[in-house]
């Protein structure tokens, strides 16, 4: 993936602000009052893993979260040093991967823990499941595991919240029962880590030793109420043609779009290859920024191009239009657009495709 500042000259780019990233990252550290263990599994939701993670240094992270031993293995071979903490269920199979790259896996079964202490490991944290019922080990299920436990190779526990972006009590029930289960452990591991982004920021309750922060750290609300992140992203595209379509035409695949006037259609060079929902332009709310003006995405969004109505704005080939960012004193942000391709806005950075290239700033 290119990743040079050549890619403005490019037809479509991402731009990622890291110093907002690394701001991001100290403000919900000074919210929860613990120390940082920033999420950047997926490719640092799609941002650039490696980069991220090199910036976050100045922030002094504990370390850092990955989903997989491959995710691990690219931060050590890029010169990170910190613990890596891989979430993936670990199985013993893979064991010598995790030894080979220094990574930290998260273990929640007898046999795994037995393999990995007997196989000469050293670092592990035990996942306990109080209430997302996907992976770890029940909260009132942990007293078989209690011998096993007693042991200075476990560092750290930690469980998952369901819901932590509403105020309905869940969260404040999961954490109980997290806490009733460690309390059941000899010892207490160094680090106790529960809080993702939304959690974190509803302060130190919460923050224990550390906290596992994610789409906060990349400029998306993590909650309704909660504390708003600098902007950290920026997508754009060249416009590649444009044209004057006479009232009545159709704009894209099966009609989706006729014109209810004469107007001006530009085409952005980015579609749902690159990540945009295809749906994006069905519901008339969408809106890409160009020129100065506020231009509605018109028609299904196809492979590679989307089309905008501009009206009788200006357009013309090779000029940038804003998806997501600011532009002209105005602005998309990411938590809109997301709302507008009907996604997260993790699953709208996770799709932003390899063809966009990333612009660090």
């Amino acid at each position: 993936m290119n990743r040079s500042v050549r890619g403005r000259e490019s037809r479509a780019w991402v731009e990622v602000s890291l110093a907002a990233i690394v701001e991001n990252a100290r403000t919900v550290a000074r919210i929860a009052g613990a120390r940082l263990l920033p999420v950047v599994k997926a490719n640092a939701y799609g941002l650039g893993a490696v980069a991220v993670s090199r910036a976050l240094e100045a922030a002094e992270p504990w370390g850092y979260c990955v989903a997989t031993v491959e995710e691990g293995a690219e931060l050590r071979a890029a010169g990170i040093e910190r613990p890596v903490l891989v979430f993936m269920p670990a199985r013993p199979d893979l064991f010598d991967g995790y030894l080979a790259q220094r990574l930290t896996p998260a273990l929640d079964d007898r046999t795994s823990i037995q393999a990995w202490i007997a196989g000469g490991g050293g670092a592990f944290h035990l996942e306990i499941d109080t209430g997302m019922g996907r992976t770890g080990v029940r909260w009132d299920q942990i007293e078989p595991l209690v011998d096993l436990l007693d042991t200075p190779h476990l560092e750290g526990c930690y469980t998952h919240f369901h819901s932590a972006d509403r105020r309905d009590g869940s969260a404040d029930t999961q954490l109980e029962r997290f806490k009733t289960a460690v309390a059941r452990l000899a010892r207490r591991p160094p680090l106790l880590h529960v809080s993702n982004s939304a959690a974190a920021l509803r302060g130190k309750a919460f923050g224990l030793d550390a906290i596992r922060p994610g789409i906060y750290l990349y400029g998306a609300t993590p909650g309704e109420g909660l504390p708003v992140g600098k902007p950290a992203v920026a997508l754009r595209a060249r416009v590649v043609s444009v044209r004057r379509v006479p009232r009545g035409d159709s704009v894209s695949y099966r009609a989706s779009w006729i014109a209810p006037r004469a107007t001006t259609v530009a085409t952005l060079a980015i579609g749902y290859a690159d990540g945009l929902a295809r749906s994006l332009g069905l519901s008339g709310e969408a809106t890409v920024l160009l020129n100065g003006a506020r231009c509605p995405v018109v028609g299904l969004v196809t492979m590679d191009l989307t089309m905008v109505d501009v009206g009788d704005g200006r357009a013309a080939v090779g000029d940038v239009a804003t998806l997501v960012g600011d532009a002209d004193g105005q602005g998309n942000t990411l938590d809109q657009v997301a709302a507008w391709s009907g996604m997260l806005q993790h699953e709208f950075l996770v799709g932003l495709g390899p063809r966009l290239n990333r612009i660090y700033t």
